[in-house]
Formats: structure tokens, C-alpha cells, sequence
């Protein structure tokens, strides 16, 4: 993780259960709890405006935040789901787990690809596809990588990228123990057709000594 860890700002929600979910909501606030680390669960809210910014800054659910509470010690929380409005798809409930900065957590972590100019086959008219633009991995809280690099030098058309080819950041292991493939090189549509034109051709021809005779 880049950088320091950004605080989160809340207020303790007294009360339990629907009624005081909806009055939360009523105030402008999205209703939380932090649970976790052999302590009770902490019911909290969190001012909306705040809580979609952070939203559509992206990678809100694998950032360590600093949760401030008035009246409370600071704990560091990672989001483990966010609960949205069918209709309007906005925030209606958050979920944080304490953890320690050296606790590990299973996080997705984006994937960037490099060099594309430097792959054959993408020159060629290769076309990249993307298996997996996220993977799951184990990481230290305290050190959550930003994103995944896989260098795509030297690949062809045909090459396929494995987790196994890839090198991780410090600290981290796929949570899924198999060599699953993250991306590959495909031929371009146009040859793609041409082979299948070819094939269908080749199995259409009548050999020569079968030909009628006019």
C-alpha cells in the first residue's frame, strides 16, 4: 500500500437493529458495523457523501483505512462487503473486521499489463484477453499491494500468462493454490476466419480421381 493509511471518519450509532438503520439513513448517514479481532461488534455510522466518495475512487474493498470514532481509540478496518439498494444501487450498509497492521487478509488486487508494445503477437494483430483483470491474494494489512504487474514482453499469439509466471509483491500468495491463467494472446478475428474458411474448404474437396467426368 502506497503511502500512509487514510483515516475513515464515523460516529458511534446507538441503537440497534431496522429502526436505527433507517433513522441513520434519514440523517444523510450509511450504517455500519466493525466486528472482529475477539471484540464485540461496534454498530457505527458513516456520513454518506463521504462513504461514496470512496466509493468511486475504487479499491475501497482492499484499503486498510484508519477508523476514527469519537470517544474511541483509532482502529485499522478493512471493508468485507457493502450492501446496496436494489433500485438506486447506492449504500445502505457497510461491513469493516479490525485488523492489526501485521494481520493477513485475503484482498483482490487489480492486475495493470506492461509493454504491450513489446509483445509479437499483439504487433501482429494479436488481441489480448483478459482472464482475470483482479486476483485474490494473501497480503499483510499493513503492506496491501496497489496493483498486480504482468509484463507481457516477448509474448506471441498462442502464449498464454499463468499466476505462476508472474512475480507477486513481497508478502503476497494467491489464495487459490492451482496455476490458474491470468490472460492470453488470441489471434486476430480475421485469421481466425480464414482457418476456419480453409478448414471447411479442405474438407469440402472432392479428390481428383473422384471427380465426375462431363
Amino acid at each position: 500500500m502506497a503511502g500512509e493509511i487514510p483515516d475513515l471518519h464515523a460516529k458511534l450509532r446507538t441503537g440497534t437493529g431496522k429502526g436505527a438503520a433507517r433513522q441513520a439513513r434519514r440523517e444523510n448517514m450509511v450504517p455500519g458495523v466493525v466486528y472482529g479481532d475477539h471484540k464485540d461488534p461496534v454498530p457505527i455510522n458513516i456520513p454518506f457523501n463521504e462513504l461514496v466518495k470512496r466509493l468511486k475512487a475504487g479499491r475501497f474493498l482492499s484499503t486498510l483505512f484508519n477508523l476514527k470514532v469519537e470517544g474511541m481509540d483509532d482502529v485499522r478496518v478493512i471493508c468485507r462487503g457493502v450492501q446496496r439498494d436494489v433500485v438506486k444501487d447506492l449504500p445502505i450498509h457497510v461491513d469493516f473486521m479490525r485488523l492489526r497492521r501485521t494481520s493477513r487478509v485475503d484482498v483482490y488486487i487489480p492486475v495493470e499489463f506492461v509493454n504491450e508494445d513489446e509483445a509479437p503477437g499483439i504487433r501482429r494483430g494479436g488481441v489480448l484477453t483478459v482472464v482475470r483483470p483482479e486476483i485474490e491474494l494473501n497480503v499483510v494489512a499493513g503492506d496491501i499491494p496497489e496493483k498486480v504487474v504482468v509484463d507481457l514482453t516477448g509474448l506471441d499469439i498462442g502464449d498464454v500468462v499463468t499466476i505462476s509466471q508472474v512475480e507477486l509483491p513481497a508478502g503476497a500468495k494467491p489464495t487459490i493454490e492451482r496455476d490458474f491463467v491470468i490472460a492470453n494472446i488470441s489471434p486476430p478475428s480475421g485469421l481466425v476466419a480464414e482457418e476456419e474458411e480453409g478448414e471447411g474448404a479442405e474438407a469440402g474437396e472432392v479428390p481428383a480421381t473422384e471427380q465426375s467426368e462431363d
